[in-house]
């Protein structure tokens, strides 16, 4: 059974008994349609395709990658040829893909297992991951909770010990906020650095793409192969970094930490940044150089990042929207259309604005720390009724607030690493956010190995499941 088995263990498994790489599909696809279906995190179960990969990855004797023979399931929004692609949209019923996309084609080229397409809000639009027509996912460690979306279905199925990893897409906190939500790790990459084609688009200028886990070794080993050049994604990066794996274990001695002295506690709960400052504290005792800094101009950040995105979202679905808007979500519809009335001259200064704060930051704040350390969710987990705008409309504050942590991020194009730390008083998991200047993947990598070592988080799992 995979249910729990990191990477490694699966590798060392299956370098012993090929054939356990059959097994391993196999617990997988029978995990999907139980355990996965009952928390409403699964669209589409690869039974057939799935298993024939299995059966011709273990007719080799050993693969070169990591990831050989490894199974895996993604976010609905990642393209497969011939497979459902609906984008967690009614707009798109009975849509299959007519391509594959770059990041799932990476990984089929280092011998990884396509299982199946896991929920997401729709078109990657909310921090919640409710979705009246995909199916609102539940949280592993209780199921009256959200799991933070839009990479709702992702968290879920690799909290509940289904798959290691998975791939979500992240436009303003949709890895970060699931990952955070169900006590994984997630990557928010530097824009740029992971091809996004074949990935159904919401804004161009803030997409990202990247992995979930429940170890920072599978985040990274994931990572690790996605990295190359996306010819047919205009923002794709052609840039060499270290190995992300490699230098996991080299410790935090003299990094340089940050907290911020602005924006991102200044509307949190306190039992949120006490968790953080515990962690700043750690890092401190492990080596780290801490000290206070500014974040110039961040403030701005939460707000332009969703008028870019209600922007662009608009312009990308004008075509659905005018030919039929009543097949889309009402929280989604109404973000959009938002977009749809923003004047010109805003949506360039939020383009204008974005570069000069990016360059400040990194002037200002990125000469004096090496990472800023911020809480993810502002506060504790709501639950799925008490965030359900559609049958609370008291939650909208709620909701518009979710993201102020993770929006700002993407509108830097900045990367950062999420980590599960602790339990709030409800025993759902609490987490940290480590911000670094671009390209800085290989270092918040290792300072997160280095926080996981000390906080052992998953000792403790899901009841359950």
């Amino acid at each position: 059974m995979t249910g729990y088995a990191s990477i490694k263990a699966l590798q060392a498994r299956f370098a012993e008994y090929p054939q356990a790489i059959c097994d391993a599909t196999a617990f997988v696809l029978r995990d999907l349609q139980t355990v996965g279906r009952e928390l409403h995190a699964v669209v589409h179960i690869a039974e057939d395709d799935a298993k024939r990969q299995a059966q011709d990855r273990s007719a080799v004797a050993r693969g070169a990658s990591p990831l050989f023979g490894v199974p895996l399931a993604h976010k609905e929004l990642y393209m497969r040829a011939g497979w459902p692609c609906e984008g967690g949209s009614k707009t798109l019923a009975g849509n299959k893909a007519t391509r594959t996309s770059f990041a799932v084609q990476r990984l089929d080229d280092v011998g990884a297992i396509d299982c199946g397409r896991l929920t997401s809000v729709e078109f990657g639009l909310g921090t919640t991951g409710h979705n009246a027509y995909a199916g609102t996912p539940a949280n592993p460690w209780n199921r009256a909770y959200i799991c933070g979306g839009s990479s709702s279905g992702s968290a879920a199925v690799i909290a509940a010990g289904i798959v290691p990893a998975s791939l979500g897409s992240d436009t303003g906190g949709s890895i970060r906020l699931p990952a955070a939500a169900c006590g994984l790790v997630g990557i928010k990459p530097t824009h740029g650095l992971v091809g996004r084609s074949g990935v159904v688009a919401l804004s161009p200028t803030l997409d990202t793409v990247g992995p979930l886990a429940r170890s920072v070794e599978d985040a990274a080993t994931v990572l690790q192969a996605l990295l190359g050049t996306d010819d047919e994604d205009s923002s794709s990066i052609a840039v060499k970094l270290p190995d992300l794996v490699e230098e996991l274990e080299a410790g935090i001695d003299g990094l340089r930490i940050g907290w911020p002295a602005n924006h991102f506690f200044d509307d949190t709960d306190a039992a949120v940044s006490a968790s953080v400052a515990d962690v700043f504290r750690l890092t401190e005792r492990l080596g780290a150089i801490c000290s206070d800094v500014a974040v110039p101009g961040i403030e701005a950040a939460n707000a332009m990042t969703m008028l870019i995105t209600a922007v662009e979202g608009a312009a990308h679905h004008e075509h659905a929207i005018l030919e039929d808007h009543s097949d889309f979500g009402g929280q989604t519809l109404a973000r959009l259309l938002v977009g749809a009335f923003i004047p010109a001259r805003d949506y360039h200064n939020a383009l204008v604005n974005r570069a000069a704060i990016a360059k400040r930051v990194l002037a200002e704040t990125f000469a004096q720390v090496d990472v800023v350390v911020t809480p993810v969710w502002p506060y504790p987990l709501p639950s799925i009724q008490d965030s359900d705008v559609g049958a609370n409309p008291e939650a909208a504050a709620m909701v518009l607030k979710s993201g102020r942590n993770t929006r700002p991020v993407n509108y830097l194009g900045f990367p950062a690493v999420v980590l599960p730390v602790g339990f709030d008083a409800a025993g759902l998991p609490m987490s940290v956010q480590l911000v670094g200047a671009p390209f800085s993947e290989p270092m918040l990598l290792r300072l997160a190995r280095t926080l996981e070592r000390e906080l052992d988080f998953w000792h403790v799992r899901p009841r359950g499941i």
